[in-house]
């Protein structure tokens, strides 16, 4: 068997680049880049996303545009289908639907938004404070969360509602925030007890940094992804529940709307007109489905242990 040989000239020296040897192969991305460069990838998560900025935006401009006013009664239009003057159709009142569903969105959606957001900044502080103490304090704050636990959040929303015998957005907020706190509240101190012993919190105690300042600066912000995450979670739940305290009348009440609000009006004409409450549960399923299916997509990205492969 005959050696092969190789010549010296199919070798090329390549030597070496101080130019390509310092370059960045990949650009830097800040978390938040890093986060929003995911989220894109994630079509499910992407596509709800826009979704729910396009009811924002519908709820925000559509009432301005619409030449039907969402109380505005006309006898001769009750229970029409949808057409070219009124795209949903118009309810038992001869009121136009389109204009009732943005301005009932404008409700459920900032009830919704509030509540989540209110009970992220509670649960979020008592939790931190908790965990970074423990102890007797801890012990205390644990034990008082298990209790409200204990008792179903909808039974305690709805005597607040009775209580306070008022009925409106701010007095739904209130109601649901009484309770709602509870699993921020558990995360956040969970989350909390883990990073409370790394070193960053240890330079800060030796540095003379106010514990209540380590908590606020160091600890709490640490923890933004979950609770961006959380937030969004909690954001359907907010909505169906307004919906459901509108329709046995605890929540919102007429002439005001709310998703719920059209719901149950449409509910006692679904015989003649069903139309007039599948539209407005058509709304309420899918903001629901696109907020829980952008939570995912948010935990995916902010969450590098659930990250996988690229």
């Amino acid at each position: 068997m005959s050696e092969q040989v190789i010549s010296k000239e199919k070798f090329a020296v390549v030597g070496k680049s101080k130019e390509n040897m310092e370059s960045i192969s990949r650009p830097t991305l800040t978390f938040w880049q890093e986060a929003w460069r995911r989220i894109k990838k994630n079509r499910i998560a992407f596509f709800s996303l826009m979704l729910i900025l396009l009811y924002v935006l519908l709820a925000i401009f559509a009432p301005m545009f619409s030449q039907y006013g969402h109380a505005e009664i006309s006898a001769e239009l009750r229970n029409t289908l949808p057409s070219a003057q009124h795209w949903l159709g118009c309810d038992h009142l001869g009121r136009d639907i389109w204009t009732r569903i943005w301005m009932g969105a404008r409700v459920s959606l900032t009830i919704g938004l509030a509540a989540a957001v209110i009970n992220l900044c509670i649960g979020a502080l008592i939790g931190g404070i908790s965990g970074y103490y423990g102890g007797k304090l801890d012990m205390f704050i644990m034990r008082l969360i298990d209790v409200l636990y204990g008792i179903p959040s909808l039974i305690i929303t709805i005597l607040v509602m009775v209580a306070l015998n008022k009925t409106g957005m701010i007095t739904l907020i209130i109601a649901m925030v009484i309770v709602g706190w509870i699993g921020v509240a558990r995360m956040a101190r969970g989350q909390v007890l883990q990073l409370k012993e790394q070193d960053f919190v240890a330079a800060a105690k030796v540095m003379g940094v106010p514990d209540f300042q380590i908590i606020v600066k160091h600890l709490l912000p640490n923890l933004i992804g979950y609770f961006i995450t959380s937030m969004t979670m909690a954001i359907p739940g907010a909505i169906f529940q307004e919906a459901f305290l509108s329709y046995i009348g605890l929540g919102i009440t007429p002439p005001d709307c709310s998703w719920g609000v059209i719901a149950k009006e449409g509910i006692a004409m679904m015989r003649v007109a069903p139309h007039e409450v599948i539209v407005p549960a058509f709304f309420i399923c899918t903001t629901m489905l696109a907020f829980n299916l952008l939570g995912d997509g948010l935990r995916d990205a902010f969450d590098p242990k659930l990250r996988g492969t690229e």
